[in-house]
């Protein structure tokens, strides 16, 4: 099948001091990173947002899929980045958040930082028990995507939600849940105020669980769940920007 237009995966080629991966969320697309992209790009950072398996396509083909699966492409991502950049960085929307903290998790200090927005490790959804049950015998259900306020905008989504990889996600959930306290990098985690998607006990149990020092919540105020596309887009931007500049400038002693 191929990729719907707009979903494809991105690059921008920059001086090679600072990288940046860009993970987008789940039944979603690289569409919903690409402006924060231009803006790392045109801060001078090298910048990769791949297309995780199943995604960009249809939602049946999703069902195909499991998170090792997903885990595994913004992995092979991070390994180009790390052997083209000083300073790599991972950065992560919702679904993306979770695959962000896995790396994080894995790689240790080859991660030199996380920005995180509305990131995901679990929901309170009182049907989620029923999952791994339901997925058997339904495939899909309505969707979550496009939870945006700023009008006009749009996220590039299945409009169905796959259940088989819902399901595998949950499973995601538990692995990071199960080992924050290996995650000791600078945090950046911005959450919006009303997320539709993601409820704010998910911030509470990251923030809670990680061992860094350097670890900042910024609450979105005028944002839904897909923020990199809505009106505190630019705070996004800017604030990832100077976080990574300044986490490159404390790891090296080198200006950007």
């Amino acid at each position: 099948m191929a990729i719907l237009p707009g979903a494809e995966p991105f690059t921008h080629d920059g001086s090679g001091e600072i990288g940046v991966l860009l993970c987008h969320g789940f039944t979603g697309s690289p569409q919903s990173m690409a402006p924060w992209g231009t803006a790392l790009a045109e801060a001078g950072f090298t910048v990769a947002c791949p297309l995780l398996p199943g995604h960009g396509r249809t939602w049946p083909e999703m069902n195909r899929t499991t998170w090792p699966d997903w885990y595994r492409e913004v992995d092979q991502a991070f390994g180009e980045l790390v052997e083209q950049c000083r300073t790599v960085f991972v950065f992560g929307l919702s679904m993306g958040g979770t695959l962000a903290l896995h790396l994080a998790q894995r790689h240790g200090s080859a991660v030199a930082g996380l920005v995180l927005v509305n990131p995901s490790v679990t929901t309170e959804r009182k049907d989620a028990m029923f999952l791994p049950l339901l997925a058997k015998l339904v495939p899909s259900m309505p969707g979550i995507s496009n939870d945006i306020k700023k009008p006009g905008s749009t996220e590039l989504a299945y409009r169905r939600l796959p259940l088989r990889a819902a399901a595998s996600l949950s499973k995601l959930w538990q692995v990071v849940r199960g080992d924050l306290d290996r995650i000791d990098q600078p945090l950046l985690l911005l959450r919006s105020a009303v997320d539709h998607v993601v409820e704010p006990v998910n911030a509470k149990i990251i923030l809670a669980g990680v061992h860094g020092t350097d670890v900042r919540e910024i609450v979105l105020p005028d944002s839904y769940h897909v923020a990199t596309l809505d009106n505190d887009a630019a705070t996004i931007f800017s604030m990832s920007v100077e976080f990574a500049q300044r986490v490159h400038r404390e790891r090296t002693g080198q200006p950007v």
